[in-house]
């Protein structure tokens, strides 16, 4: 019997899981994909349902026809982007299980994406926003701890409640972050998020003794778990969203800054204080210097001066002269 587009599907993601060691976030974000794919494709027009084609049914056209359908629903060119890329990627391994005969997705153009760069903060801004928890309660030391760590490291919020106590050494200022594939890399943290995260270790205690005895892994995870929620359990990343956004509140200038905001500041102020590419391609874990490239956006004038005091011909007119 041929299996069916769905368990395919599902045995991509084990494939994923299991053998590409992918994290729980890419998991959900190609389940996701793949299953508004597989919704469309068993979906006519007027919305009642109607089965899955074969696999060798499924071309470049209805490739193209799914991405029309999600411009349609005023999806962002970004979005379409990934959800192409997943499906190229799960057409990628259908053909290296030999479950099709031709892989259309490989000829379907990416959508032409805008020219966007990252959001950042001044450092006035990103110090009044690491400043603002209340040092006097359990909760904003922990929650002082987060905005350091994540400002001073450059952490992915997955990285950051994915840390366990012993990833972090104090003395050392070091931290040991388990990234995008299951890399691991060591960052270095700084003095002032030091302090904070010495702070919160003193009274993390409080929050560990709500926890109920772990009955399962899971359990025993949270026990290792470095930021605790009030019920003693491991902070999720949609924690640190609202935990960001309730200082944000607060802030007399009125920003649109998200977690993943603090990372872009982060690359951004080391790039303008003068630090090589390649050294914030590693703190930042990225696999591709293209990826850290898009932090390039320093000023003109930093540009100029880094120009003029490195170039040996950069010199002045009367220099050269000389």
């Amino acid at each position: 019997m041929t299996e069916t587009l769905a368990s395919w599907i599902e045995k991509y993601l084990d494939y994923l899981r299991y053998q590409r060691n992918a994290s729980p976030h890419t998991l959900r974000n190609y389940a996701s994909d793949l299953q508004q794919f597989l919704s469309y494709l068993t979906s006519s027009p007027e919305g009642e349902k109607r089965p899955a084609p074969d696999l060798d049914q499924i071309d470049n056209l209805t490739i193209r026809e799914f991405l029309g359908a999600l411009y349609q629903k005023n999806n962002r060119k970004s979005s379409v982007a990934r959800k192409l890329a997943t499906v190229r990627s799960f057409m990628k391994y259908l053909s290296q299980q030999q479950a099709i005969r031709v892989n259309y997705a490989k000829i379907v153009a990416s959508p032409k994406q805008e020219s966007r760069l990252p959001d950042f903060m001044t450092l006035d801004a990103v110090t009044e926003l690491v400043e603002s928890p209340d040092m006097g309660t359990d909760g904003g030391k922990r929650d002082r701890a987060i905005l350091e760590l994540l400002y001073a490291a450059g952490l992915r919020v997955s990285e950051l409640v994915g840390l366990n106590l012993g990833d972090v050494s104090l003395g050392e200022e070091l931290v040991r972050v388990v990234g995008k594939g299951r890399k691991e890399r060591i960052v270095p943290f700084g003095r002032r998020a030091s302090e904070a995260l010495n702070a919160y270790l003193q009274v993390r205690g409080n929050f560990a003794r709500k926890q109920k005895a772990p009955a399962s892994k899971a359990g025993v995870a949270a026990v290792e778990a470095v930021f605790l929620n009030l019920r003693g359990g491991r902070l999720t990343s949609r924690s640190i969203w609202d935990i960001v956004e309730r200082y944000i509140g607060q802030l007399a200038q009125r920003l649109r800054v998200h977690p993943h905001t603090l990372r872009h500041t982060f690359a951004t102020h080391l790039l303008s204080a003068g630090a090589d590419l390649r050294a914030i391609q590693e703190l930042l874990g990225h696999e591709n210097l293209s990826t850290t490239q898009k932090y390039t956006h320093v000023s003109v004038e930093q540009l100029v001066r880094v120009y003029q005091s490195c170039h040996p011909r950069a010199g002045s007119r009367s220099k050269r002269h000389e």
